[in-house]
């Protein structure tokens, strides 16, 4: 089951970035950040579960960053409405 879960969340990043650089999704998307949020959180879950603690200081600092920068692109939106 955990594998299944790392899964989703690989593919949530995967997703996201493709769809980045494809210029479906920009730096302004917030689907993009949310994707990169959900995909990163599921795997410092999945990490913490193991223990791997390079992967937990890895994904702990992408959803950190993603955490950022979706709510940055929300404030800007709201700000301007």
């Amino acid at each position: 089951m955990l594998q299944a879960v790392s899964i989703v969340g690989a593919a949530l990043i995967l997703a996201a970035y493709a769809a980045h650089q494809a210029g479906w999704l920009g730096r302004d998307s917030i689907a993009y950040h949310l994707m990169n949020v959900l995909g990163g959180l599921v795997l410092l879950v999945v990490a913490a579960e193991a223990v791997q603690i390079g992967f937990i200081i890895l994904e702990g600092a992408w959803t950190a960053i993603s955490l950022v920068a979706l709510l940055r692109v929300w404030i800007r939106r709201t700000s301007r409405a």
